[in-house]
C-alpha cells in the first residue's frame, strides 16, 4: 500500500556514450553508467507515470501527496571525466539543485568516525555554497553505505535533505533533516521496471533485495571491505582527473 506521502526517487550517475571518459574510472562505477539511449528510455517510462519529476526543495513533506525525484551522483559528465566549476554553476543557473556528495567520497561512509562524517558534509557544503553563492542544503550518501549515525550526521552538519540508496517511498525526518530513499538504476535495468517504480509499484520487492544484500554485508564485513577496496580502485588514475567536491543534483 502506498503511504499518504510517497516520494519515488531515482539515483542516476553518468549518462554517456563514452564511459571511459566520464565520472569515476573504477569497476564499481561501471554498472551505473547509462547510455543516452537507455536514459532516454527511462525518462519516457517515468513520463508515462502519474507524476512528473520535480525539485526536492519544492516538495512540502508535511502534506500527503505523490512525488517523483531524479538525482545524479558524483558530478560526472558525458566527456572529460568530471564537471568543472563553471559547468556546476551553469547547472545551478538552469534551476537544478546542486548538493553535497561528501568532500572526498570515502569508502563505506557508515564506518567513518562521527567527526569525519561531519567534516565531509561541512567542507563539501561550504565549497558548494561559496561556488554557487547560495546555501547548500541537500546531499546524498556516497557509496550508499548508510546507518542511523550517517542519517544523524546530515542534520548535525546543517543539511535539510539527505538521499540514501535504500529503495523506500516514505520520507522520514531525522534531526531536522528529511531522509529520502532512492532506487539506483543500473545500466541493464529494464525501462519497464523504471516505469513500474515511477507508478509507485514494486518498491517492496526492491527493498527486500536491498535488505538481503545488507544482511550479507553485515554477516561478512571483512569480505565486504575487500570487495569495496577492489571495486573502488581507479583503473586509469591521472592527475588530469582532479575534480571539485562531488555533487548531487
Amino acid at each position: 500500500m502506498t503511504p499518504p506521502l510517497a516520494v519515488a526517487s531515482f539515483g542516476y550517475h553518468e549518462v554517456t556514450d563514452h564511459p571511459a571518459t566520464a565520472g569515476f574510472q573504477r569497476p564499481g562505477a561501471l554498472p551505473y553508467k547509462h547510455t543516452r539511449a537507455a536514459f532516454t528510455r527511462d525518462l519516457d517510462a517515468i513520463a508515462a507515470g502519474p507524476c512528473l519529476p520535480e525539485r526536492v526543495t519544492d516538495v512540502d513533506f508535511t502534506r500527503p501527496g505523490r512525488h517523483v525525484l531524479l538525482t545524479f551522483d558524483d558530478g560526472g559528465k558525458s566527456s572529460g571525466t568530471f564537471l568543472t566549476e563553471g559547468e556546476i554553476r551553469y547547472l545551478h543557473s538552469c534551476g537544478h539543485v546542486v548538493g553535497s556528495h561528501s568532500d572526498t567520497h570515502p569508502d563505506i561512509f557508515r564506518e567513518q568516525p562521527w567527526d569525519r562524517m561531519i567534516e565531509e558534509w561541512r567542507v563539501s557544503r561550504d565549497k558548494l555554497a561559496q561556488l554557487l553563492g547560495a546555501p547548500c542544503t541537500t546531499a546524498s550518501v556516497p557509496g550508499g553505505d548508510s546507518s542511523p549515525l550517517v542519517l544523524r550526521s546530515a542534520g548535525a552538519a546543517g543539511l535539510a535533505y539527505l538521499f540514501t540508496s535504500e529503495p523506500v517511498l516514505r520520507p522520514e525526518a531525522v534531526d531536522d533533516c528529511w531522509i529520502l530513499g532512492r532506487f539506483m538504476p543500473k545500466a541493464w535495468t529494464p525501462a519497464a521496471r523504471i516505469g513500474e517504480l515511477a507508478a509507485f509499484r514494486g518498491w517492496r520487492s526492491a527493498l527486500l533485495v536491498r535488505q538481503l544484500k545488507g544482511l550479507a554485508r553485515s554477516a561478512f564485513p571483512r569480505l565486504y571491505r575487500q570487495y569495496v577496496q577492489r571495486t573502488t580502485r581507479e583503473s586509469v588514475p591521472s592527475a588530469a582527473d582532479r575534480r571539485p567536491a562531488p555533487y548531487h543534483q
